[in-house]
């Protein structure tokens, strides 16, 4: 009963994050007369949304390859956020950061993947 009870408010509670991200728009960070800024602050409310589900992996993951994997997926997340920040910002450089994130968190997750696994990183 008490494992039902969890799963329910957790559904509610994602439920109404859903609804928040779909209805209300965050506070104008963007060009004002961008045309599809509802479109650019729902996409980061998701992926604001997906990070925090990450973390919640991370800290509570029930084995070691899974908090990998959940910090490998944040790293492509920040990588998102890059993305979707060059567009409606016009700055170019996001791209830059974004393409360093990515070559970075691909060596870190290889070499965490490899540690976890008790090889040197030679081999």
């Amino acid at each position: 009963m008490n494992r039902r009870i969890q799963w329910l408010i957790g559904a509610v509670i994602l439920i109404v994050i859903l609804a928040i991200i779909t209805i209300r728009t965050i506070p104008i960070l963007f060009y004002p007369d961008l045309p599809y800024i509802a479109f650019f602050t729902r996409c980061l409310f998701i992926l604001l949304l997906a990070s925090i589900f990450c973390l919640y992996r991370v800290v509570k993951g029930p084995t070691a390859p899974d908090r990998v994997v959940a910090i490998d997926i944040l790293g492509v997340l920040i990588v998102g956020f890059c993305a979707i920040l060059c567009i409606p910002t016009g700055r170019s450089w996001y791209i830059d950061i974004g393409i360093a994130w990515a070559l970075q968190s691909f060596i870190a997750t290889i070499a965490l993947a490899k540690y976890i696994e008790g090889k040197d990183f030679d081999e």
